[in-house]
């Protein structure tokens, strides 16, 4: 049998409902998760490490960062085959994103979590995780980067994105789909995919900030980010990645400070472009140095952007590593 670690991080797979404040809080770990999903001892042999009990919005870039290194560790010296991480909803998209990014290895690395906590009925959580499992063990797993599993589905973690705030098929990918799925404790792979990216950093740099546009918006924020000691901004501009004229000047301000600025669409499909020549649209942007973000969401190009400065400075490097299409 495969070596496989479970990583347990938190989210509503460890959450209780609280009878006090009628609320969901976090109560379980890895220990009482696994005892209460039975049949996993007969797929792998099963070791468990407690990262953590966070709510998903309590994870932050260090910690990811934390856990990407341990993962990277656990996987290179203690002899696994694979690891599952429990994690919460609301965030698993970006830890996943940053974990591939830095995670240079072939052995499968599977996310997974819940969108029903342990008191409701139909707690999602058992069944998620064996299909993790499954697809952790399966040898069609390797070299395919870090993965999701929810509901059955698997998906690219540079592709997946949360999308409904409570139901069980919330998480998408952006533009292919799925990649497999969990049937019967059996994984089938829809297709070959080994388009990875790494990017080699020795730390995090969490100080970088994320604006969505709307309109009429102003530089304000933007101004507000370069005099506070922002070190790379990320703009989710509209459709295509155009943003609201009055905006521009707040652009120009962090360009001109020498902050990176990448733009991304608030768009859930599709990729920026600067086909458009207006004021504010994606061509005069590019012009005056903004990097395109390719079809990243906004909380992702902010992920990597983190990790694109804690490996260089230099914006001309960080926009090389911004264009290359791996998605």
């Amino acid at each position: 049998m495969k070596k496989i670690l479970f990583i347990f991080t938190g989210g509503t797979i460890s959450m209780k409902k609280d009878e006090k404040s009628n609320s969901s809080i976090p109560v379980m770990d890895g220990e009482d998760i696994l005892r209460l999903t039975p049949g996993l001892e007969n797929i792998a042999d099963m070791h468990f490490l407690n990262f953590g009990m966070m709510p998903g919005p309590h994870m932050t870039p260090e910690k990811m960062w934390e856990l990407s290194c341990l993962i990277s560790s656990k996987l290179e010296q203690g002899g696994y085959d694979g690891v599952v991480v429990t994690h919460g909803t609301d965030s698993m998209e970006e830890t996943a994103f940053l974990v591939d990014l830095t995670y240079q290895g072939t052995k499968p690395v599977i996310f997974v979590g819940s969108m029903k906590n342990s008191s409701e009925p139909g707690w999602d959580g058992p069944s998620n995780l064996i299909d993790a499992l499954c697809t952790a063990v399966s040898g069609e797993a390797y070299n395919r980067g870090v993965m999701v599993v929810m509901n059955k589905e698997i998906h690219l973690a540079s592709q997946v994105t949360k999308t409904n705030t409570n139901t069980l098929d919330s998480f998408k990918s952006k533009d292919f789909g799925p990649i497999g799925f969990v049937d019967e404790n059996k994984v089938h792979f829809y297709y070959s995919y080994n388009k990875r990216e790494y990017i080699p950093a020795g730390r995090i740099d969490s100080k970088v900030d994320l604006i969505k546009c709307g309109c009429g918006m102003d530089d304000r924020l933007l101004k507000f980010c370069v005099d506070s000691g922002t070190h790379g901004i990320v703009v989710e501009g509209m459709g295509r990645g155009n943003i609201p004229p009055n905006m521009v000047p707040g652009i120009e301000y962090a360009l001109d400070n020498n902050i990176p600025v990448v733009l991304v669409s608030r768009c859930f499909m599709g990729r920026v472009m600067d086909n458009y020549g207006y004021a504010g649209a994606g061509h005069e942007l590019t012009q005056k140095g903004v990097i395109l973000g390719n079809n990243l969401p906004g909380q992702k190009a902010r992920i990597k952007l983190m990790i694109a400065l804690s490996a260089t400075k230099d914006t001309i490097e960080i926009k090389s590593i911004f264009e290359q299409n791996y998605y």
